[in-house]
């Protein structure tokens, strides 16, 4: 080429070279985005597909684990319930994706197919069946037309037709305030305090035992404290005496310190009163159910109502912006995120928490587990409002009403009462919102972050003060208490020497073994009356002692990898098997020998009535699939495939606010007992207010979807516009 050439051909086409750039930049920029959206859309059905196949697989272990067997007899017939349930899993999954995108739920070729077998099998039966099997129906169709003829069918025609039409109008009247509703669940719940009085375990009685023997040191009663022939309070759910100070104390956080004085001194009013602790239990079943009451009926308010819209239903008089949930999205594309619930909705909420054995016998059990959860659906109805007024970036946040924050701070503390972990869930809280929603950052650190370090940090006091008996911390460890159970029960040679040696100053394996139950870790930390096995050597471990233990769980484990699997799965695989019997459900509660064997006039009130009652819930437990509906595992499981598909749908503010929810999954897994009911309330509370919010994020998207060709199960046409995961 001459330089004539070379010369030529870079002064004749200046004007081209420019635009042949950009198409080439934008064609470059496309091809990254495309990928970057592929990669995104893998990585968010990966992450799906593992939480469908640990649902899968729990179901498919249950059957080992209900009969004593072991994760190595995998058969083909757990391959048979693990395809199953993973099948059914996926497809529900798949629907809740399309319908997160407006689809419908089952494809329209699928529909289709089935409209086709459905006029064959018409047909069929129509032609093909022989007349003596087909005059029957002949005779009942006839016998119905002559029945629709008559004054009678009129008449309830007619009233049928009054009810269709005033029925919704009476419930949305009903419904439409926050008194109306706290009058319905007052109503409707009444007659379980009336006839059931209270209902509780044995916790509260080693509460009130504990205060017992705190208020009598304070009036200066000598008491024992330690030495082999004391059995103090401490001594029951045992606590190591090398966490015990010097100077004689009492109370303990063992069930968190606050509830214990507050239970214990209600009770010792009661007995000054009246003689006995009963008129104490029935006031404390009473507090619980009117805060019930009140929590469940301002959430409903809030979910259902909207109250920080305007007057008109569905219309923002403020221009409150609704947050737009997925990538890509505007406010317009989600018209029903501000519009209230209709009829149906509401119907179903109030049904649910009205009839389910579940809600209804928290409201009277005096364990913490009912109080955290009605308190966590207070705290989880103000998140809401917060989700809903998110306002775009860079304009001037909107502040939650003083009275708003008020119960924010409230619902917050009371959490962090009736449960140790509420401490670690508000400061993950916290951490999220932050990064969320930083314009209101001052509204999750004053309202959550605040109160956390406040109670943590004062019961912290307490505790170096020597005031206050800190938790055991052998209580956090119960998936290692029990895999090294399993191995003393099940191969107690499997054991390494260095291990045991380590852990003899701590527990006495041979006792340990013997104390295994794969269903809770308590006999394994001597948990129990003073005649129990002495497996957790409390009387005499050392803090020193206890820095070993992990060095010798973790040598157990990796040699006898197989039985500490075991031991893991039985701990926590019910939580996630839709087919499995809760170990310890609600009803217990209101039958306990504690309650009809060891008060003095509750166990007189109505005892055939209390009886026939937890029966009742729990004839109904057991029948298959109708009987799902009242265990927690089932509203875990249900939740964890929302929680899935607004990971496929890339609803991230959303799951900002609903990441509490999969904590409390944890808690769940990592604590002493295998499918207890109690521990699943906060997710069975709130799991129809989850389901409510998808509906509304995913009714926005139904109407874009009108005119446009159906999409993949994936995502919708915004996944790929926005390009951003």
């Amino acid at each position: 080429m001459t330089e004539a050439t070379r010369t030529s051909r870079a002064t004749t086409t200046p004007s081209v070279q420019p635009d042949q750039a950009a198409k080439r930049s934008k064609t470059t920029t496309g091809r990254h985005s495309s990928r970057r959206a592929q990669a995104g859309a893998i990585a968010r059905w990966t992450l799906a597909t593992l939480a469908v196949l640990w649902l899968s697989f729990c179901t498919a272990i249950g059957p080992f684990y209900w009969y004593g067997g072991s994760i190595a007899d995998w058969g083909f017939v757990n391959t048979i319930y693990f395809l199953l349930a993973l099948a059914i899993y996926l497809m529900l999954l798949i629907a809740l994706v399309r319908v997160g995108g407006g689809l419908a739920a089952i494809p329209s070729s699928v529909r289709s197919v089935c409209r086709r077998a459905a006029a064959a099998i018409g047909t069929y039966c129509r032609t093909g069946w022989r007349r003596d099997i087909s005059k029957p129906w002949h005779a009942l169709a006839r016998m119905w037309r002559r029945f629709t003829a008559t004054r009678f069918a009129h008449a309830v025609g007619r009233y049928w037709t009054a009810v269709r039409t005033y029925t919704p109008r009476i419930i949305m009247r009903c419904t439409r305030s926050w008194i109306g509703l706290a009058l319905i669940m007052l109503i409707g719940w009444l007659w379980v305090p009336v006839t059931l009085l209270s209902a509780f375990g044995a916790d509260i009685r080693s509460q009130v035992r504990e205060f017992s023997w705190a208020w009598n040191q304070w009036t200066g009663l000598q008491q024992p404290y330690t030495g082999f022939f004391a059995f103090v309070p401490m001594d029951i759910y045992p606590t190591a005496h090398y966490l015990w100070p010097q100077d004689p104390t009492y109370l303990t956080d063992q069930h968190n310190l606050v509830l214990t004085v507050f239970y214990g001194a209600v009770a010792a009013a009661s007995r000054y009163f009246t003689g006995s602790n009963d008129a104490g239990y029935v006031v404390l079943s009473s507090l619980q159910f009117l805060f019930a009451v009140f929590c469940c009926s301002a959430t409903m308010h809030r979910f259902l109502n909207l109250p920080w819209l305007g007057p008109e239903s569905g219309k923002d008089t403020e221009a409150t912006v609704v947050p737009n949930s997925e990538p890509g999205s505007t406010p317009g594309d989600y018209p029903h995120a501000v519009a209230r619930a209709g009829v149906w909705q509401r119907a179903i909420i109030i049904l649910f928490f009205l009839l389910c054995p579940i809600a209804v016998f928290s409201t009277i059990s005096l364990t913490k587990s009912p109080l955290f959860a009605f308190a966590f659906v207070w705290w989880f109805g103000i998140a809401y409002q917060l989700h809903m007024t998110r306002v775009k970036r860079g304009e001037t946040p909107r502040r939650l009403p003083a009275r708003t924050l008020a119960a924010f701070i409230a619902s917050a503390c009371v959490m962090l009462i009736s449960a140790k972990y509420a401490w670690y869930i508000l400061l993950a809280q916290t951490v999220i919102m932050l990064i969320a929603d930083r314009g209101r950052w001052k509204t999750y650190i004053v309202a959550l972050l605040l109160p956390a370090v406040i109670l943590h940090g004062g019961l912290v006091l307490l505790v170096s003060a020597g005031k206050v008996i800190n938790g055991d911390p052998i209580e956090s460890r119960g998936i290692q208490l029990q895999q090294i159970a399993r191995v003393a029960r099940r191969n107690p040679e499997g054991i390494p020497k260095d291990a045991a040696d380590k852990l003899a100053p701590i527990f006495n394996l041979d006792q340990m073994g013997e104390s295994y139950f794969q269903q809770d870790a308590d006999p394994v930390k001597s948990s129990g009356i003073q005649s129990k096995k002495v497996s957790y050597r409390w009387r005499s471990v050392t803090k020193e002692d206890m820095a070993d233990f992990n060095s010798a769980w973790w040598q157990i484990v990796k040699a006898n990898p197989v039985i500490a699997a075991d031991a893991f799965f039985a701990e926590c695989f019910g939580y996630f098997d839709i087919a499995d019997l809760p170990y310890v459900s609600m009803d217990y509660y209101v039958t306990s020998d504690y309650v009809v064997n060891n008060t003095e006039w509750i166990k007189d009130w109505q005892p055939q009535w209390r009886e026939n009652v937890a029966r009742f819930a729990r004839d109904w437990g057991k029948i298959p699939v109708l009987g799902w509906v009242t265990h927690g595992n089932f509203y875990v499981i249900l939740t964890l495939l929302f929680g899935a598909a607004e990971v496929v749908r890339r609803r991230w503010r959303t799951l900002a606010w609903h990441m509490p929810l999969l904590l409390l999954m944890g808690v769940m897994i990592t604590s002493p007992a295998n499918n207890f009911e109690r521990h699943m309330l906060p997710l069975t509370f709130v799991f129809c207010f989850v389901a409510l919010t998808y509906w509304r994020e995913s009714r926005g998207c139904h109407e874009t979807r009108i005119a446009g060709p159906e999409d993949s199960a994936g995502g919708h046409h915004r996944d790929t516009e926005s390009g951003r995961d």
